[in-house]
């Protein structure tokens, strides 16, 4: 090797699997963890890669650094304000490549779990509304400060609304003003908060817990949660009836009802 030869640069995605648990951290820590083109294809296939892997149970996101992640690379964007189009196409393929990753989270088989230190603003903040869970530390904020620069951020506006009450997320989006932790997790944003320093911790704890479970029955479960939300009261309840027959006729609803008449522990299968 020449001894001029610079390292590779350290990968912009990290992966770490332990115990059931893949923790995917966002490692740019220097330009404050954007989706840049390059985070978001990482994303895209680390999140392919575990929806066909059976031994990952449950998926933590995490970021290096005081930013959990500042939302899209806006000097990479701006770019492309010379192109022929003024951008037009290059906005609209990140746009539809953005809102694919977050996609992939909610139709991923494994639920992900947000751990959050930092600032988590724009599509940042989009990403940990679109995880199952978030756990935030205590010195955490969550912003959607688009309407401060002319641009509002509608496409984190459609996670937004799936997590909070109208008129808290259009409060979000209207004033662009950091939310605390504490106002997040009473917002619902994030589920509980922790200490500074320790949301990582819990998110490996909660990621635990889930692990322990059938995963087929969490696949079922996650699967049938996010479509039930789309349809009308009666559509909903129907569908969920015939998701319940189906998982009561799977091998591991009947070692599980075994196991608790017989007060033993349960042998998954997954």
């Amino acid at each position: 090797m020449n001894a001029h030869a610079r390292p590779e640069a350290a990968p912009v995605l990290r992966r770490d699997d332990r115990d059931g648990i893949a923790t995917l951290t966002l490692n740019r820590p220097q330009s404050r963890n954007p989706l840049s083109e390059a985070m978001l294809a990482a994303l895209a296939e680390s999140f392919t890669t575990i929806a066909a892997d059976r031994s990952v149970k449950a998926v933590v996101l995490a970021a290096e650094g005081p930013v959990f992640c500042a939302g899209h690379d806006l000097k990479e964007m701006s770019a492309h304000r010379t192109d022929p189009d003024r951008g037009r196409a290059y906005f609209t393929e990140i746009l539809g490549r953005c809102s694919g990753v977050m996609q992939a989270i909610t139709a991923l088989p494994q639920p992900v779990i947000a751990a959050v230190e930092g600032t988590a603003t724009a599509a940042g903040c989009q990403l940990v509304a679109s995880c199952d869970l978030a756990v935030a530390g205590d010195a955490a904020r969550f912003c959607t400060p688009g309407v401060h620069i002319g641009l509002f951020c509608s496409t984190p506006m459609v996670a937004l609304t799936r997590n909070l009450s109208a008129k808290h997320a259009m409060e979000m989006l209207l004033l662009g003003e950091m939310v605390p932790a504490d106002e997040a997790a009473r917002i619902g944003l994030v589920n509980r908060v922790v200490a500074a320093g320790s949301a990582l911790a819990e998110a490996k704890r909660l990621a635990g817990v889930i692990a322990s479970k059938s995963s087929a029955t969490i696949r079922i479960g996650k699967r049938a949660f996010y479509e039930q939300r789309e349809m009308g009261l009666a559509a909903a309840y129907d569908h969920a009836s015939a998701v319940m027959v189906e998982n009561m006729l799977a091998r591991d609803a009947e070692e599980g009802i075994g196991a608790f008449v017989e007060k033993r522990a349960p042998v998954w299968e997954g």
